[in-house]
């Protein structure tokens, strides 16, 4: 499975401003795919189709839910 590169990082703590980067769909996807397999999140196929098209958005909105997945994971309550 493919990571985010260092050039454009998934932001670890709140996302105070626009994060920037560049990463294709493909990387994209497999960012937010990686995040919601850490996090324990059983996918269906409808889930999978949805983060298909999320990942087509713009790094700053893939980056950002790929962030929130992330410290939603390592702080549940």
């Amino acid at each position: 499975m493919q990571t985010p590169r260092d050039n454009a990082p998934i932001p670890s703590g709140p996302v105070e401003t626009m994060p920037h980067g560049c990463l294709g769909t493909a990387e994209q996807r497999a960012a937010l795919l990686a995040e919601l397999e850490r996090a324990g999140v059983e996918l269906g196929t409808y889930d999978r189709g949805i983060v298909d098209w999320l990942a087509t958005f713009d790094y700053s909105v893939v980056a950002t839910l790929a962030s929130l997945i992330r410290r939603a994971a390592h702080h549940p309550h």
